[in-house]
């Protein structure tokens, strides 16, 4: 059914999401030499010297770029695409870089893996780069851009081995960790709560392997877990996970990895059963649409928030410029269009791109915004995101953390935006699982 395919493609990528980090303001780099061989950054990446003479959809006056994400399903990803076109559309509304105007063509690959592959090859014969996309099938991409080591992708990547490309820079890079700051934030807020945790999880194994990483540290952390189960994507009704959960003792929920559409039904079911643990969500269900989706206020206030971004749907737009800035141009693109965490991840890939094309100087070819990009070491976007690492294919262990009161997400226990983190706790590391 059309609804089960559509909860099965938002579960499966949001449950790999809900964790990930996002950067500060990039290094810029000059253009490299057509005859170096190598990106010349931090890691040495190796460029093809055909890249530097390769200028596919660059003109004098424009850059090309291809954004390949699954808006089939009603739109599933599209904010990808809005995300990206919005920040297009802010830089032309400066001048463009170095006098280039930024055009998104834009493929949607209808949730499915050859469809990917074949947006992607599009993007690949025709435009300057990959900006953007997003996919759970982007391993069948990222074959084609294995192939082609000139194509630079800049976008957040879901596949381990596309993300490993020399080529592939995301601004929000994919790691197999757990931040260990908001779970020590928790057990210090909740001593004896975290000795009685439950979780729910996505019964996919993209899921599954995000929970044991934050299992794992959870569990070097101190915390005991009482309740730990999966659910699938057709599953609606909570109730019966409820009641188990009441009788096993559980005192802290942990649905952190857990969309809005499916938060939305369980925080209703935990209210009609008047059981109220605390509870603890992730990015995956930070939307503008939880509250009503919950049943109003009642329902979810009290609950916190962790996540390494800002409160971009709008609680950080007056002490965060980007912030503001973000929304405007999401609206300029697409009027009435309600951003999501994939219109924030556009949004932070078109600047990440912005960035490498302006130190690739005032003759770019796809060698030299990869070599541009090999040099951006430090990015968060305008503090949109926690700082990363792009070109090491890094996060930092800075977070945020918030709570829902009278129906709104605001921040608490969080350094001032004006401090030196810009407004992210960056206390204790990010820790990384040890292979099975």
């Amino acid at each position: 059914m059309l609804c089960a395919e559509l909860m099965k493609a938002r579960i499966g990528v949001l449950g790999i999401v809900a964790l990930v980090g996002v950067g500060a303001m990039a290094c810029t780099s000059t253009t490299s030499s057509p005859t170096t061989t190598a990106a010349g950054g931090r890691h040495g990446s190796a460029i093809p010297a055909s890249a530097y003479g390769d200028h596919t959809g660059i003109t004098t006056t424009s850059v090309h770029i291809g954004n390949v994400s699954t808006l089939a399903f009603g739109g599933l990803f599209e904010g990808a695409l809005v995300g990206t076109e919005a920040y297009a559309d802010y830089v032309n509304s400066v001048g463009g870089i170095n006098g280039r105007e930024i055009h998104v063509d834009s493929g949607n690959d209808n949730y499915t893996g050859a469809g990917n592959k074949q947006a992607t090859q599009e993007a690949v014969s025709n435009d300057a780069a990959l900006v953007g996309d997003f996919s759970t099938f982007d391993s069948f991409g990222g074959v084609l851009l294995a192939e082609n080591p000139d194509v630079p992708d800049v976008s957040v990547v879901l596949d381990h081995t596309t993300n490993s490309l020399p080529n592939v820079f995301s601004p929000v890079p994919l790691r197999q960790g757990w931040l260990e700051g908001p779970l020590q934030y928790f057990k210090k807020k909740f001593p004896a709560g975290v000795k009685a945790v439950g979780v729910l999880v996505a019964d996919l194994p993209s899921s599954e392997t995000q929970w044991q990483n934050e299992k794992y540290v959870m569990q070097k952390v101190g915390y005991r877990v009482v309740y730990d189960q999966t659910y699938d994507e057709s599953q609606v009704d909570f109730t019966q996970n409820v009641i188990t959960m009441r009788n096993q003792g559980v005192k802290v929920l942990f649905i952190d990895q857990m969309p809005e559409i499916y938060a939305s039904s369980l925080l209703k079911d935990l209210n009609q059963q008047n059981f109220h643990p605390q509870i603890v969500l992730g990015a995956s269900a930070y939307s503008s649409q939880l509250v009503a989706a919950s049943g109003g206020p009642s329902a979810v206030d009290g609950a916190y928030l962790n996540q390494t971004a800002s409160l971009f749907l709008g609680g950080d737009e007056s002490t965060i410029p980007a912030v503001a800035t973000f929304l405007h141009w999401v609206n300029v693109a697409s009027p009435g269009f309600k951003p999501d965490l994939f219109t924030m991840y556009g949004w932070v890939s078109g600047n990440l791109f912005s960035q490498a094309l302006k130190g690739a100087g005032s003759d770019p070819s796809r060698g030299s915004i990869l070599s541009a990009l090999s040099k951006i070491t430090t990015f968060d976007a305008g503090h949109i995101i926690a700082p990363t690492d792009p070109a090491a294919k890094t996060g930092s262990n800075c977070y945020l953390i918030g709570q829902v009161t009278s129906g709104q997400f605001q921040r608490i226990d969080d350094p001032p935006v004006s401090g030196s983190t810009n407004g992210y706790r960056c206390d204790y590391h990010y820790v990384t699982r040890p292979s099975p």
